[in-house]
This record gives C-alpha cells, structure tokens and sequence, in this order.
C-alpha cells in the first residue's frame, strides 16, 4: 500500500509539473485584458514591420532618448505617463511592446521573441529615427528590466535603468513555487545575472524594500555584479509603486540625462 501511495503521488506531481510547463507562458506573460491605442500629447504610435509597435516622443536635440521596456501585467499604453515625465524633462522616450500584449496580442509572447522586438525598434530608432546609438539610454521595468539588460549585453545604450529587476524569471520562479523543479520547468529564462559582468555602462537599480513580487535581495545582488551600478533602495516601497515619489522620478531623470 505505501509503494501505490507513493507512485500516486509520483504521478499526480509529474502530472503538476507537466501542466505547470505547459501553462507557463500564461503565467510569466499575463498581458491585460484588451487593446488600448496610447495617446500621447507630442508623441507618435510607430507600426513598424513585425508588427512591432512604438510609442516615440522625440528627444530635444542633443537629449539622450530613453528606450523603455514595461512590466508583464501593462501594455504600451499604460507607459504614456511616464512619456510625459520624460518630455518634460527634456528627454526623448521610446517605449515598445512585447509580442502577446496589446497592438501586438494576435503574436505568441516568448523570451527571444521579446528581444527580437526590441532589437528591431531599437534599429528603427537609430537608422530611420536618426537617434545616435550614444544617445540611447535603456529603461525596464519589472520582466522589462531582462529585455534591457539583454539589448545591453548586445551592446545597445550608453546606460542602464533597471526598475524592480530580478536576478532571473528562473530564480523567481524557484522563490515563488519552491516545491517544484522552477529551473528544470522555465522556458523563459531571462537571466539578467549571467549577463550583468559583461555589461560594462552606468547602471541605475531602484527597489523596494517590500516588494512582493520581485525579492528585494534580488535587486541588490544584481547591484554586485554590474561593473558600474549604483542600486537604490526605496523604503517600504512595494514592486509597482517604485516611482511614485517625485525625488526618485527626478533622480532617474538626471541619470538618464548623464547628470
């Protein structure tokens, strides 16, 4: 009787792992519900080929144009906010959308076809925007913050902002299901830690202290594998409410300036 209570349990566990593995996109990439078209006062909504969208609100001249990359639960309209913050501040912003999510919702999100977005809106920037690569500054947020370090291990952007980063979507997923094989299951990896030593531009990490998607220690470890990272941790602040405070919007602004 143990030996067949054993192998039920065996089975039903192989069974969970297998349903886990198969539902996985689901749950790393839980794009919101519907479609929503951002407008933006001074900005343009680009379709290029792909279809890959963009949101672009040019940089005054000479101004750095931060490239942003968003969160797993928003959608490229829900980053017009932050457009504004930056044209205010006199930077350009550039934000794109994932494969799976909003405009482009008809695709299949995955890891390379999030990097795959974003290496052709970054070469659309340049070459047909006519931004300079030096003054590109990479932006992400939350599953943003893989996508960003990943166009800087390609050697995009002459600097780094990482919003609530993980070390990697595998050692979150080990934190948030550790009885479950989350390395062996993951297909989505995004392992910003293994890159971090080869990316060699400033690096800016903000983080909460209560955050409770991403462990904050997630956050700081990765602060001590960047050659040049400064990591700035935000007292009491949870994972999506990092910027909510005009001092740290403000201190990300100069940053992203070269200031």
């Amino acid at each position: 009787m143990l030996v067949a209570a054993v192998s039920v349990v065996a089975v039903l566990y192989a069974l969970l792992c297998l349903l886990v593995f198969s539902l996985q996109r689901h749950l790393v990439f839980p794009a919101p519900p519907g479609v929503r078209e951002p407008a933006v006062p001074g900005a343009t909504l680009l379709r290029l080929p792909g279809p890959v969208f963009a949101l672009h609100a040019p940089a005054p001249e000479g101004a750095p144009t931060v490239v942003h990359f968003h969160g797993n639960g928003e959608q490229l309209a829900d980053a017009g906010w932050l457009a504004q913050e930056f044209q205010q501040a006199g930077l350009g912003f550039y934000a794109v959308e994932y494969p799976g999510y909003g405009l482009a919702k008809a695709q299949g999100p995955s890891e390379e076809g999030l990097y795959a977005a974003a290496e052709a809106a970054l070469a659309h920037l340049h070459r047909e925007l006519g931004v300079p690569w030096e003054r590109v500054v990479l932006q992400g947020q939350s599953l943003g913050s893989g996508v960003a370090v990943e166009m800087a291990r390609r050697g995009y952007g002459t600097r780094l902002v990482l919003i609530t980063p993980y070390t990697s979507l595998a050692d979150v997923g080990a934190r948030l299901f550790p009885w479950l094989p989350a390395r062996l299951l993951m297909r989505d990896v995004f392992d910003s830690a293994a890159k971090a030593p080869g990316v060699t531009v400033p690096v800016l990490i903000l983080h909460g202290t209560r955050d409770e998607v991403v462990p904050v220690d997630m956050g700081q470890r990765l602060g001590t594998l960047f050659p040049h990272a400064t990591v700035r941790l935000l007292e009491g602040k949870h994972h999506n409410n990092v910027l909510s405070e005009p001092e740290v919007l403000e201190g990300l602004l100069r940053f992203a300036a070269g200031r």
